[in-house]
Protein backbone atom coordinates (compact mmCIF):
# COMPACT_ATOMS: atom_id res chain seq x y z
CA UNK A 1 0.00 0.00 0.00
CA UNK A 2 2.60 2.56 1.00
CA UNK A 3 4.30 1.89 -2.64
CA UNK A 4 1.38 2.49 -4.41
CA UNK A 5 0.99 6.03 -1.99
CA UNK A 6 4.66 7.10 -2.87
CA UNK A 7 4.02 5.99 -6.59
CA UNK A 8 0.53 7.92 -6.91
CA UNK A 9 2.11 10.90 -4.94
CA UNK A 10 4.91 10.88 -8.14
CA UNK A 11 2.39 10.52 -10.33
CA UNK A 12 0.70 13.62 -8.68
CA UNK A 13 3.51 15.32 -8.80
CA UNK A 14 4.77 15.01 -12.21
CA UNK A 15 1.12 16.02 -13.67
CA UNK A 16 1.68 19.20 -11.66
CA UNK A 17 5.10 20.00 -13.21
CA UNK A 18 3.99 19.40 -16.25
CA UNK A 19 0.98 21.67 -15.92
CA UNK A 20 2.88 24.29 -14.57
CA UNK A 21 5.58 24.24 -17.50
CA UNK A 22 2.86 24.17 -19.52
CA UNK A 23 1.74 27.28 -18.26
CA UNK A 24 4.84 29.08 -18.41
CA UNK A 25 5.35 27.68 -21.57
CA UNK A 26 2.09 29.45 -22.94
CA UNK A 27 2.66 32.44 -21.10
CA UNK A 28 6.52 32.71 -22.70
CA UNK A 29 5.38 31.65 -26.01
CA UNK A 30 3.02 34.53 -25.78
CA UNK A 31 5.83 37.04 -24.51
CA UNK A 32 8.33 36.32 -27.37
CA UNK A 33 5.97 36.48 -30.60
CA UNK A 34 7.54 38.83 -32.84
CA UNK A 35 6.06 40.41 -35.76
CA UNK A 36 7.96 41.25 -39.11
CA UNK A 37 5.36 43.82 -40.43
CA UNK A 38 7.57 43.98 -43.35
CA UNK A 39 7.53 40.52 -44.74
CA UNK A 40 4.16 39.28 -44.01
CA UNK A 41 2.77 37.93 -47.06
CA UNK A 42 -0.44 38.72 -48.78
CA UNK A 43 -2.78 35.46 -48.52
CA UNK A 44 -5.93 37.06 -50.34
CA UNK A 45 -7.82 40.24 -50.62
CA UNK A 46 -11.26 40.80 -49.56
CA UNK A 47 -14.39 43.02 -51.49
CA UNK A 48 -14.00 46.54 -50.83
CA UNK A 49 -18.04 45.91 -49.25
CA UNK A 50 -16.81 43.11 -46.69
CA UNK A 51 -18.44 44.30 -43.40
CA UNK A 52 -22.05 45.08 -45.05
CA UNK A 53 -25.39 44.65 -43.08
CA UNK A 54 -28.90 43.89 -43.01
CA UNK A 55 -31.75 45.67 -42.66
CA UNK A 56 -34.59 42.90 -42.06
CA UNK A 57 -37.94 42.96 -44.84
CA UNK A 58 -40.11 43.08 -41.82
CA UNK A 59 -38.37 46.41 -40.38
CA UNK A 60 -39.15 47.84 -43.71
CA UNK A 61 -42.65 46.90 -44.09
CA UNK A 62 -43.26 46.87 -40.21
CA UNK A 63 -44.58 43.70 -38.50
CA UNK A 64 -43.31 41.45 -36.04
CA UNK A 65 -39.85 40.71 -35.09
CA UNK A 66 -37.47 39.38 -32.02
CA UNK A 67 -38.29 41.66 -29.24
CA UNK A 68 -35.73 42.67 -27.16
CA UNK A 69 -34.72 41.76 -23.92
CA UNK A 70 -35.62 45.62 -22.75
CA UNK A 71 -36.42 44.38 -18.91
CA UNK A 72 -35.58 41.79 -15.97
CA UNK A 73 -39.83 40.89 -16.78
CA UNK A 74 -39.21 40.50 -20.46
CA UNK A 75 -35.81 38.77 -19.59
CA UNK A 76 -38.40 36.09 -17.61
CA UNK A 77 -40.92 35.87 -20.57
CA UNK A 78 -38.01 35.51 -23.62
CA UNK A 79 -39.47 31.92 -24.07
CA UNK A 80 -42.98 33.61 -24.87
CA UNK A 81 -43.03 36.59 -25.76
CA UNK A 82 -40.17 36.02 -28.76
CA UNK A 83 -41.32 38.90 -31.15
CA UNK A 84 -42.97 42.67 -30.65
CA UNK A 85 -45.21 44.34 -32.85
CA UNK A 86 -43.17 47.44 -34.83
CA UNK A 87 -43.76 50.45 -36.82
CA UNK A 88 -41.73 50.65 -40.38
CA UNK A 89 -37.97 51.71 -39.72
CA UNK A 90 -37.50 55.48 -40.26
CA UNK A 91 -35.15 55.12 -43.30
CA UNK A 92 -34.76 59.01 -43.69
CA UNK A 93 -33.65 59.08 -39.71
CA UNK A 94 -30.86 61.74 -39.52
CA UNK A 95 -28.49 59.87 -37.07
CA UNK A 96 -29.00 56.17 -38.54
CA UNK A 97 -27.91 57.72 -41.97
CA UNK A 98 -24.95 59.29 -40.77
CA UNK A 99 -23.84 56.19 -39.06
CA UNK A 100 -24.49 53.88 -41.86
CA UNK A 101 -22.82 56.37 -44.12
CA UNK A 102 -19.50 56.10 -42.03
CA UNK A 103 -19.78 52.20 -42.40
CA UNK A 104 -19.39 52.53 -46.33
CA UNK A 105 -18.98 51.54 -48.61
CA UNK A 106 -21.17 48.52 -48.02
CA UNK A 107 -24.03 46.37 -49.29
CA UNK A 108 -27.45 46.64 -47.42
CA UNK A 109 -29.25 43.10 -47.45
CA UNK A 110 -33.27 43.39 -47.44
CA UNK A 111 -34.50 40.00 -46.86
CA UNK A 112 -34.71 37.86 -44.29
CA UNK A 113 -37.35 34.95 -43.46
CA UNK A 114 -40.09 37.36 -43.41
CA UNK A 115 -39.17 38.66 -46.82
CA UNK A 116 -40.34 34.77 -48.50
CA UNK A 117 -44.21 35.67 -47.72
CA UNK A 118 -43.83 39.82 -48.40
CA UNK A 119 -46.15 41.01 -50.78
CA UNK A 120 -45.25 44.04 -53.43
CA UNK A 121 -48.02 46.27 -53.82
CA UNK A 122 -47.26 47.65 -57.36
CA UNK A 123 -49.78 50.55 -56.87
CA UNK A 124 -49.82 53.88 -54.75
CA UNK A 125 -52.64 53.02 -53.20
CA UNK A 126 -51.56 49.72 -51.59
CA UNK A 127 -53.92 46.72 -49.61
CA UNK A 128 -55.09 47.36 -46.49
CA UNK A 129 -54.22 43.67 -45.47
CA UNK A 130 -51.88 41.22 -47.11
CA UNK A 131 -53.11 39.59 -50.04
CA UNK A 132 -53.41 35.43 -49.99
CA UNK A 133 -50.82 33.29 -49.66
CA UNK A 134 -48.96 36.45 -48.19
CA UNK A 135 -48.05 37.27 -44.87
CA UNK A 136 -46.65 41.15 -45.45
CA UNK A 137 -47.12 43.67 -47.39
CA UNK A 138 -43.83 46.18 -49.15
CA UNK A 139 -45.21 49.27 -50.77
CA UNK A 140 -44.01 51.47 -53.38
CA UNK A 141 -43.11 53.91 -50.85
CA UNK A 142 -41.42 52.09 -48.63
CA UNK A 143 -39.09 50.60 -51.48
CA UNK A 144 -38.58 53.76 -52.35
CA UNK A 145 -37.24 54.88 -49.17
CA UNK A 146 -34.93 51.50 -49.30
CA UNK A 147 -33.78 52.74 -53.02
CA UNK A 148 -32.93 56.24 -51.26
CA UNK A 149 -31.33 55.07 -48.13
CA UNK A 150 -29.02 52.74 -50.48
CA UNK A 151 -27.94 55.97 -52.44
CA UNK A 152 -27.67 58.15 -49.31
CA UNK A 153 -25.36 55.80 -47.39
CA UNK A 154 -23.49 54.03 -50.71
CA UNK A 155 -24.74 50.87 -49.95
CA UNK A 156 -26.22 48.83 -53.40
CA UNK A 157 -29.10 46.25 -52.35
CA UNK A 158 -29.14 42.94 -51.82
CA UNK A 159 -32.03 40.83 -51.20
CA UNK A 160 -33.94 37.77 -51.84
CA UNK A 161 -37.58 37.51 -53.42
CA UNK A 162 -41.55 36.15 -52.68
CA UNK A 163 -42.02 32.32 -52.97
CA UNK A 164 -44.74 31.83 -50.30
CA UNK A 165 -48.14 30.36 -51.92
CA UNK A 166 -49.03 33.24 -52.97
CA UNK A 167 -46.44 33.25 -56.09
CA UNK A 168 -47.44 29.77 -56.94
CA UNK A 169 -49.50 28.15 -60.06
CA UNK A 170 -52.14 25.31 -59.84
CA UNK A 171 -49.52 23.19 -59.53
CA UNK A 172 -47.39 24.80 -57.08
CA UNK A 173 -44.73 26.11 -58.89
CA UNK A 174 -43.07 29.20 -58.06
CA UNK A 175 -43.95 32.18 -61.05
CA UNK A 176 -41.74 35.22 -61.08
CA UNK A 177 -44.52 38.14 -61.53
CA UNK A 178 -43.89 39.19 -58.27
CA UNK A 179 -39.98 39.62 -58.93
CA UNK A 180 -40.79 40.98 -62.02
CA UNK A 181 -42.73 43.89 -60.45
CA UNK A 182 -40.48 44.45 -58.00
CA UNK A 183 -37.22 44.64 -60.32
CA UNK A 184 -39.44 46.60 -62.92
CA UNK A 185 -40.51 48.97 -59.94
CA UNK A 186 -36.74 49.33 -58.68
CA UNK A 187 -35.19 50.19 -62.16
CA UNK A 188 -37.41 53.03 -62.70
CA UNK A 189 -37.08 54.97 -59.45
CA UNK A 190 -33.34 55.03 -60.43
CA UNK A 191 -32.48 52.36 -58.05
CA UNK A 192 -30.28 49.20 -58.83
CA UNK A 193 -30.49 45.36 -56.67
CA UNK A 194 -27.01 44.27 -56.96
CA UNK A 195 -27.33 41.02 -56.24
CA UNK A 196 -30.43 38.67 -55.14
CA UNK A 197 -30.69 35.14 -53.48
CA UNK A 198 -33.80 33.05 -54.34
CA UNK A 199 -35.22 32.64 -51.15
CA UNK A 200 -34.07 33.33 -47.42
CA UNK A 201 -33.17 29.73 -46.23
CA UNK A 202 -34.08 27.31 -48.22
CA UNK A 203 -33.11 24.38 -45.48
CA UNK A 204 -36.00 25.75 -43.13
CA UNK A 205 -39.04 25.73 -45.52
CA UNK A 206 -41.50 24.98 -43.49
CA UNK A 207 -40.48 28.21 -41.13
CA UNK A 208 -39.81 30.11 -44.36
CA UNK A 209 -43.30 30.12 -45.82
CA UNK A 210 -42.59 27.90 -48.36
CA UNK A 211 -45.32 25.35 -49.66
CA UNK A 212 -45.45 22.19 -47.54
CA UNK A 213 -43.21 19.19 -48.51
CA UNK A 214 -40.66 21.65 -50.30
CA UNK A 215 -38.04 19.54 -51.06
CA UNK A 216 -34.99 19.52 -52.55
CA UNK A 217 -36.05 18.80 -56.07
CA UNK A 218 -38.65 21.49 -55.72
CA UNK A 219 -36.49 23.66 -54.72
CA UNK A 220 -33.80 22.54 -57.53
CA UNK A 221 -36.68 23.39 -59.91
CA UNK A 222 -38.07 26.28 -58.90
CA UNK A 223 -34.40 28.10 -58.44
CA UNK A 224 -33.84 26.93 -62.45
CA UNK A 225 -37.19 28.88 -63.42
CA UNK A 226 -35.64 31.61 -60.77
CA UNK A 227 -31.96 31.90 -62.90
CA UNK A 228 -33.65 31.85 -66.09
CA UNK A 229 -35.84 34.53 -65.12
CA UNK A 230 -33.00 36.91 -63.71
CA UNK A 231 -30.51 36.02 -66.24
CA UNK A 232 -33.10 36.98 -69.05
CA UNK A 233 -34.91 40.22 -67.41
CA UNK A 234 -32.04 41.25 -65.12
CA UNK A 235 -28.71 40.41 -66.40
CA UNK A 236 -26.92 42.77 -64.65
CA UNK A 237 -27.37 41.64 -60.98
CA UNK A 238 -25.44 38.87 -59.36
CA UNK A 239 -27.01 35.52 -58.20
CA UNK A 240 -26.41 34.59 -54.50
CA UNK A 241 -27.83 31.01 -53.44
CA UNK A 242 -28.03 28.70 -51.85
CA UNK A 243 -28.26 31.59 -48.55
CA UNK A 244 -28.55 28.48 -46.34
CA UNK A 245 -28.32 27.99 -42.98
CA UNK A 246 -27.79 24.28 -41.94
CA UNK A 247 -24.86 22.11 -42.33
CA UNK A 248 -26.75 18.69 -42.58
CA UNK A 249 -27.68 16.34 -45.61
CA UNK A 250 -30.71 18.35 -46.56
CA UNK A 251 -28.19 21.34 -46.36
CA UNK A 252 -26.12 19.15 -48.78
CA UNK A 253 -28.82 17.84 -51.05
CA UNK A 254 -30.52 21.88 -51.90
CA UNK A 255 -26.82 22.95 -52.56
CA UNK A 256 -26.22 20.35 -55.44
CA UNK A 257 -29.39 21.27 -57.04
CA UNK A 258 -28.54 24.83 -57.20
CA UNK A 259 -24.75 25.43 -57.26
CA UNK A 260 -24.58 25.11 -60.98
CA UNK A 261 -26.64 28.37 -61.44
CA UNK A 262 -25.36 30.84 -58.78
CA UNK A 263 -22.72 33.43 -59.37
CA UNK A 264 -21.62 33.48 -55.91
CA UNK A 265 -21.77 30.71 -53.41
CA UNK A 266 -23.92 32.69 -49.88
CA UNK A 267 -24.58 30.78 -46.70
CA UNK A 268 -25.58 32.11 -43.55
CA UNK A 269 -24.07 31.42 -39.83
CA UNK A 270 -25.37 31.60 -36.08
CA UNK A 271 -23.30 29.98 -33.76
CA UNK A 272 -26.30 29.21 -31.23
CA UNK A 273 -29.98 29.62 -30.72
CA UNK A 274 -30.57 32.54 -28.33
CA UNK A 275 -32.15 32.38 -24.74
CA UNK A 276 -35.72 33.43 -26.76
CA UNK A 277 -35.57 30.09 -29.05
CA UNK A 278 -34.52 27.69 -26.13
CA UNK A 279 -30.33 28.14 -26.51
CA UNK A 280 -28.23 27.43 -23.51
CA UNK A 281 -25.33 29.61 -24.12
CA UNK A 282 -24.28 31.74 -21.40
CA UNK A 283 -21.94 35.42 -21.58
CA UNK A 284 -19.18 33.26 -20.14
CA UNK A 285 -19.08 31.45 -23.03
CA UNK A 286 -18.76 34.08 -25.46
CA UNK A 287 -14.81 34.88 -25.23
CA UNK A 288 -13.80 31.30 -25.70
CA UNK A 289 -11.89 29.86 -28.23
CA UNK A 290 -14.57 27.15 -28.81
CA UNK A 291 -17.11 29.92 -29.73
CA UNK A 292 -14.67 31.62 -32.10
CA UNK A 293 -13.91 28.89 -34.11
CA UNK A 294 -17.65 27.85 -35.03
CA UNK A 295 -17.79 30.50 -37.70
CA UNK A 296 -14.71 29.05 -39.39
CA UNK A 297 -16.39 25.35 -38.73
CA UNK A 298 -19.45 26.06 -40.86
CA UNK A 299 -17.73 27.98 -43.35
CA UNK A 300 -15.28 24.71 -43.55
CA UNK A 301 -18.25 23.01 -44.62
CA UNK A 302 -20.04 25.36 -47.11
CA UNK A 303 -16.20 25.43 -48.88
CA UNK A 304 -16.12 21.58 -49.19
CA UNK A 305 -19.17 22.56 -50.94
CA UNK A 306 -18.00 24.92 -53.43
CA UNK A 307 -14.66 23.00 -54.14
CA UNK A 308 -17.15 19.84 -55.22
CA UNK A 309 -20.13 21.41 -56.63
CA UNK A 310 -19.32 25.01 -57.83
CA UNK A 311 -15.62 25.36 -57.32
CA UNK A 312 -13.40 28.94 -57.78
CA UNK A 313 -16.97 30.64 -57.00
CA UNK A 314 -16.48 33.69 -54.42
CA UNK A 315 -18.07 32.80 -50.97
CA UNK A 316 -20.50 35.40 -49.27
CA UNK A 317 -21.76 35.30 -46.06
CA UNK A 318 -24.70 36.81 -46.41
CA UNK A 319 -26.70 36.62 -42.70
CA UNK A 320 -25.12 36.27 -39.37
CA UNK A 321 -24.68 38.02 -35.93
CA UNK A 322 -23.91 36.99 -32.19
CA UNK A 323 -26.95 33.83 -32.21
CA UNK A 324 -30.60 33.87 -34.01
CA UNK A 325 -33.39 34.72 -33.33
CA UNK A 326 -32.52 38.37 -31.64
CA UNK A 327 -29.41 37.65 -30.19
CA UNK A 328 -28.54 37.08 -26.29
CA UNK A 329 -29.05 39.81 -24.39
CA UNK A 330 -24.90 40.73 -24.27
CA UNK A 331 -25.29 40.89 -28.46
CA UNK A 332 -25.51 44.25 -27.20
CA UNK A 333 -22.49 44.83 -25.07
CA UNK A 334 -18.59 44.76 -25.21
CA UNK A 335 -18.90 40.81 -24.51
CA UNK A 336 -19.84 40.02 -28.21
CA UNK A 337 -17.49 42.41 -29.84
CA UNK A 338 -14.80 39.53 -29.56
CA UNK A 339 -16.88 37.06 -31.27
CA UNK A 340 -17.82 40.05 -34.06
CA UNK A 341 -14.42 41.39 -34.92
CA UNK A 342 -12.82 37.55 -34.64
CA UNK A 343 -15.62 36.73 -37.38
CA UNK A 344 -13.93 39.53 -39.43
CA UNK A 345 -10.95 38.73 -39.49
CA UNK A 346 -10.78 34.95 -39.22
CA UNK A 347 -13.31 34.76 -42.51
CA UNK A 348 -11.02 37.62 -44.37
CA UNK A 349 -8.08 35.28 -43.86
CA UNK A 350 -10.04 32.26 -44.85
CA UNK A 351 -11.30 34.20 -48.31
CA UNK A 352 -14.98 35.12 -47.83
CA UNK A 353 -15.58 37.87 -49.77
CA UNK A 354 -18.54 39.86 -47.84
CA UNK A 355 -20.06 39.54 -44.20
CA UNK A 356 -23.53 40.98 -43.77
CA UNK A 357 -24.31 41.46 -40.09
CA UNK A 358 -27.80 40.97 -38.86
CA UNK A 359 -28.87 43.85 -37.88
CA UNK A 360 -28.01 47.13 -38.58
CA UNK A 361 -30.94 48.63 -36.19
CA UNK A 362 -33.13 46.02 -34.85
CA UNK A 363 -33.45 43.88 -31.52
CA UNK A 364 -30.24 42.94 -29.58
CA UNK A 365 -27.60 41.70 -32.33
CA UNK A 366 -28.31 45.45 -33.68
CA UNK A 367 -25.35 47.24 -34.60
CA UNK A 368 -27.30 50.13 -33.52
CA UNK A 369 -30.43 50.47 -30.68
CA UNK A 370 -33.45 50.38 -32.63
CA UNK A 371 -35.09 53.11 -30.83
CA UNK A 372 -33.07 55.90 -30.52
CA UNK A 373 -30.27 54.24 -33.25
CA UNK A 374 -26.69 55.35 -30.74
CA UNK A 375 -24.18 52.80 -31.46
CA UNK A 376 -23.68 50.25 -29.30
CA UNK A 377 -19.63 48.36 -29.12
CA UNK A 378 -20.15 46.64 -31.92
CA UNK A 379 -20.87 49.15 -33.98
CA UNK A 380 -17.46 51.13 -33.09
CA UNK A 381 -15.99 48.27 -33.57
CA UNK A 382 -17.24 48.15 -37.06
CA UNK A 383 -16.09 51.93 -37.38
CA UNK A 384 -12.43 51.25 -36.72
CA UNK A 385 -12.32 48.23 -38.97
CA UNK A 386 -13.66 50.53 -41.59
CA UNK A 387 -11.22 53.11 -41.02
CA UNK A 388 -8.03 51.29 -40.35
CA UNK A 389 -8.22 48.00 -42.22
CA UNK A 390 -7.34 47.56 -46.10
CA UNK A 391 -8.83 45.13 -48.56
CA UNK A 392 -5.74 43.21 -48.85
CA UNK A 393 -5.08 40.59 -46.15
CA UNK A 394 -1.62 39.15 -45.07
CA UNK A 395 -0.28 36.50 -42.70
CA UNK A 396 0.92 37.85 -39.34
CA UNK A 397 3.02 34.93 -39.00
CA UNK A 398 2.27 33.93 -35.41
CA UNK A 399 0.11 30.59 -35.62
CA UNK A 400 -2.21 29.62 -33.08
CA UNK A 401 -2.22 30.44 -29.74
CA UNK A 402 -5.58 29.55 -27.22
CA UNK A 403 -7.14 32.90 -25.87
CA UNK A 404 -4.84 35.33 -28.16
CA UNK A 405 -5.33 36.01 -31.93
CA UNK A 406 -3.95 38.16 -34.48
CA UNK A 407 -5.02 39.26 -37.82
CA UNK A 408 -3.55 41.34 -40.17
CA UNK A 409 -4.10 43.51 -43.34
CA UNK A 410 -2.63 46.54 -45.52
CA UNK A 411 -3.62 49.54 -43.66
CA UNK A 412 -6.48 51.30 -45.06
CA UNK A 413 -4.80 53.88 -47.46
CA UNK A 414 -1.38 54.33 -45.71
CA UNK A 415 0.86 53.00 -48.70
CA UNK A 416 3.55 49.89 -47.48
CA UNK A 417 1.18 50.00 -44.12
CA UNK A 418 0.34 47.47 -42.23
CA UNK A 419 -2.71 47.23 -39.54
CA UNK A 420 -3.36 43.99 -36.80
CA UNK A 421 -6.27 43.50 -35.10
CA UNK A 422 -5.03 42.04 -31.32
CA UNK A 423 -7.68 40.23 -29.47
CA UNK A 424 -6.88 39.05 -25.81
CA UNK A 425 -9.89 36.75 -25.36
CA UNK A 426 -8.48 35.80 -22.48
CA UNK A 427 -10.25 36.98 -18.96
CA UNK A 428 -7.31 36.31 -16.81
CA UNK A 429 -3.86 36.43 -18.88
CA UNK A 430 -1.82 39.20 -19.77
CA UNK A 431 -0.44 38.92 -23.59
CA UNK A 432 2.82 40.28 -25.41
CA UNK A 433 3.93 40.87 -28.73
CA UNK A 434 6.81 42.56 -30.04
CA UNK A 435 7.42 44.74 -33.07
CA UNK A 436 10.32 46.24 -34.70
CA UNK A 437 8.85 49.07 -35.51
CA UNK A 438 6.58 52.44 -34.22
CA UNK A 439 2.32 52.12 -34.29
CA UNK A 440 -0.89 53.78 -33.42
CA UNK A 441 -2.56 51.89 -31.03
CA UNK A 442 -6.17 51.63 -30.41
CA UNK A 443 -7.67 49.40 -27.62
CA UNK A 444 -10.98 48.45 -26.93
CA UNK A 445 -12.16 47.53 -23.28
CA UNK A 446 -14.91 47.66 -20.51
CA UNK A 447 -14.98 48.00 -17.35
CA UNK A 448 -17.97 45.82 -17.25
CA UNK A 449 -17.85 44.42 -20.48
CA UNK A 450 -21.73 43.48 -20.00
CA UNK A 451 -22.96 46.69 -20.26
CA UNK A 452 -23.07 48.91 -23.30
CA UNK A 453 -20.61 50.90 -23.12
CA UNK A 454 -16.58 50.24 -24.76
CA UNK A 455 -13.52 52.69 -23.94
CA UNK A 456 -10.79 53.28 -26.77
CA UNK A 457 -7.95 53.80 -25.12
CA UNK A 458 -9.51 55.12 -21.92
CA UNK A 459 -11.91 57.60 -22.96
CA UNK A 460 -15.73 55.90 -23.56
CA UNK A 461 -16.84 56.29 -26.82
CA UNK A 462 -20.16 58.55 -27.53
CA UNK A 463 -21.49 60.48 -29.94
CA UNK A 464 -21.10 64.13 -29.60
CA UNK A 465 -23.11 66.98 -30.28
CA UNK A 466 -25.57 67.31 -33.42
CA UNK A 467 -23.75 63.68 -33.24
CA UNK A 468 -20.44 64.26 -34.57
CA UNK A 469 -18.81 60.94 -34.12
CA UNK A 470 -15.20 61.00 -32.28
CA UNK A 471 -12.01 61.31 -33.21
CA UNK A 472 -10.65 57.77 -32.92
CA UNK A 473 -7.10 58.81 -32.22
CA UNK A 474 -4.90 56.03 -31.69
CA UNK A 475 -1.88 56.25 -29.15
CA UNK A 476 1.76 56.83 -30.42
CA UNK A 477 3.18 53.40 -29.60
CA UNK A 478 7.35 53.28 -29.57
CA UNK A 479 8.81 50.24 -31.54
CA UNK A 480 9.64 46.92 -28.69
CA UNK A 481 7.67 45.22 -26.01
CA UNK A 482 3.66 45.87 -26.32
CA UNK A 483 1.02 44.38 -23.23
CA UNK A 484 -2.28 43.53 -24.11
CA UNK A 485 -4.56 43.65 -21.18
CA UNK A 486 -6.94 40.31 -20.45
CA UNK A 487 -9.94 40.80 -22.53
CA UNK A 488 -9.12 43.66 -24.49
CA UNK A 489 -8.98 44.67 -28.50
CA UNK A 490 -6.58 46.35 -30.10
CA UNK A 491 -5.91 47.72 -33.69
CA UNK A 492 -2.05 48.43 -34.40
CA UNK A 493 -1.24 50.41 -37.41
CA UNK A 494 2.25 50.55 -38.45
CA UNK A 495 2.58 53.67 -40.95
CA UNK A 496 6.24 52.85 -42.10
CA UNK A 497 5.88 49.16 -42.29
CA UNK A 498 7.29 49.21 -45.59
CA UNK A 499 5.49 46.12 -46.39
CA UNK A 500 5.93 45.51 -50.45
CA UNK A 501 2.42 43.68 -50.66
CA UNK A 502 0.63 46.87 -49.46
CA UNK A 503 2.29 49.92 -51.79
Amino acid sequence: MRVHCVLARRRLARVVVLAIAAFVSTKATAAELTLDVATMPRVGLIGPRFQSYNIEMVEVTGGRFWKPYATAAARRRAETERFAARAPIDLHDGRLRKLAAALSPAYLRVSGTWANSTFFANAETPPTAPQTGFKGTLTRQQWRDVIDFSHAVDAPIVTSFAISTGTRDAEGRWTSEQARQLLAFTKSTGGQIAATEFMNEPDLPAIGGAPDRYDAAAYGRDFATFRAFVKDTAPDVTILGPGMIGTGTDAHARFAVSAAGVDIVSYHHYGALSARCGGDRTANQALSDQWLARTGKTLAFYQALRDRLAPGKPIWLTETAETACGGNRWAATFTDTFRYLDQLGRLAKAGVQVVMHNTLAASDYGLLDEKTHLPRPNYWAALLWRRLLGTTVLDAGVGEHPGFHVYAHCARDVPGGVALLVINNDRRMRRKLTLSAASQRYTLASATPADGNVQLNGSTLALGASDQLPALSGDATAAGVIVFAPATITFLTVANADNANCR
